[in-house]
C-alpha cells in the first residue's frame, strides 16, 4: 500500500527516547501505512542503530544542525502529507490519522496536535512555569511546543526548503497564514519539558533568540500572540491560571531575557543541544480532550 503518512524524524544522541517514540507510531499501524525516516545528525551514541533495529529508514549526517537534519530527511521522503516530528515526544498512530484526516480539509495546509506535558520528576517552580505556559492562547491557538507539525503538498511548498533557522517550527507557524492552520483537538504529543528552573531558561532563551531571528528575517509572530504580563493577568483573573503559577512564569521570562541577551552578545545562538534534565520512564497515556 501507498503510505497513508511520510515522517521526518530528526535525531541528535536520542538513543534513549527514540525507541518509544517509534514503538508509539508502530502501535496499530497498518503494513505500509508510514513511510519513516529518521535523520541521525552528528551522533555519537547509538541513535542510528536504535533506528535501524525498528526497521525505518535511517539517513546518517556528520553535519550538525536540526535544520540541516530536516531538509535531508525531506528529501528522502516519496511522498505527502508529511509530518516532522521531534525525537523526544511520543506522538501515536492514531495521532497522526488525525492530523492527516485534517489536512483533507479544504483550505487546510498545516495540522498541529496539541502538547501534553509530562510533569512528573520536573521541579515545582518549572512546573508551575510549565504549567501556566500551556494555558497560554498562544500555545491553545497554535500546536507550538508540541515538537510535531503535518504539511501537505500546498504547505510544504510555503515552508520549505527551510532556511538555516534556529527555530524550524516557530518558521513553518509563521510563513503559513492562520486561516491554513488548524490544531487537532482529539491529538496529543506527549512533551516531556525542562526538569529545572536553570534548564526551562536556557531553552526559552534560545526560543526567544530564535524569535529575534525571525523577526529580522521579516516573519514577525502574528498578532495577538504575546506572552506579556496583560496576558498572564487576565488569564489570572479568569481562573484558569493561578496566581502562583503566573508568578514563576514571570520570572522565568524575565530570567530568559537576560540569558537571551549575555548568548547574543557573545555569539553562542546556533547549536542544537539536547536538554537531559528529563527524560520518560514509562509510556505516557496520551489524552485527548
Amino acid at each position: 500500500m501507498n503510505p497513508r503518512a511520510h515522517v521526518v524524524i530528526p535525531a541528535h544522541n536520542e538513543e534513549r527516547t527514540l525507541p518509544r517514540l517509534l514503538r508509539a507510531l508502530a502501535a496499530g499501524a497498518s503494513p505500509g501505512e508510514l513511510e519513516i525516516v529518521v535523520v541521525a545528525s552528528a551522533c555519537t551514541d547509538r541513535t542510528a542503530a536504535v533506528a535501524e533495529a525498528a526497521g525505518v529508514t535511517v539517513f546518517e549526517t556528520a553535519d550538525p544542525g536540526k535544520v540541516t537534519a530536516l531538509r535531508l530527511g525531506d528529501e528522502v521522503l516519496t511522498g505527502f502529507p508529511r509530518l516532522y516530528v521531534d525525537a523526544d515526544v511520543v506522538l501515536s498512530v492514531n495521532a497522526v490519522r488525525a492530523l492527516v484526516a485534517a489536512l483533507d480539509t479544504p483550505d487546510i495546509v498545516m495540522a498541529t496536535p496539541l502538547p501534553q506535558l509530562e510533569l512528573d520528576g520536573v521541579g515545582p517552580i518549572a512546573a508551575r512555569a510549565h504549567r501556566a505556559w500551556a494555558h497560554l492562547p498562544s500555545v491553545r491557538r497554535s500546536g507550538v511546543g508540541s515538537g510535531v507539525y503535518a504539511l501537505d503538498r500546498r504547505g510544504h511548498a510555503l515552508a520549505f526548503p527551510l532556511p538555516d533557522v534556529l527555530a524550524d517550527d516557530a518558521w513553518v507557524h509563521r510563513v503559513i497564514p492562520a486561516a491554513q492552520k488548524t490544531v487537532v483537538a482529539e491529538a496529543r504529543a506527549a512533551v516531556w519539558p525542562a526538569a529545572t528552573v536553570r534548564a526551562l531558561v536556557r531553552r526559552r532563551a534560545r526560543v526567544r533568540l530564535g524569535n529575534r531571528q525571525l523577526d529580522r528575517l521579516g516573519r514577525p509572530a502574528a498578532a495577538g500572540d504575546s506572552t506579556g504580563p496583560r496576558t498572564l493577568a487576565r488569564l489570572v483573573r479568569g481562573g484558569t491560571v493561578s496566581a502562583a503559577d503566573a508568578a514563576c512564569f514571570t520570572v522565568v521570562v524575565l530570567a530568559d531575557r537576560a540569558i537571551a541577551w549575555f548568548r547574543r552578545i557573545r555569539g553562542n545562538e546556533s547549536e542544537w543541544s539536547t536538554d537531559n534534565t528529563t527524560r520518560p520512564s514509562t509510556e505516557p497515556e496520551l489524552r485527548a480532550q
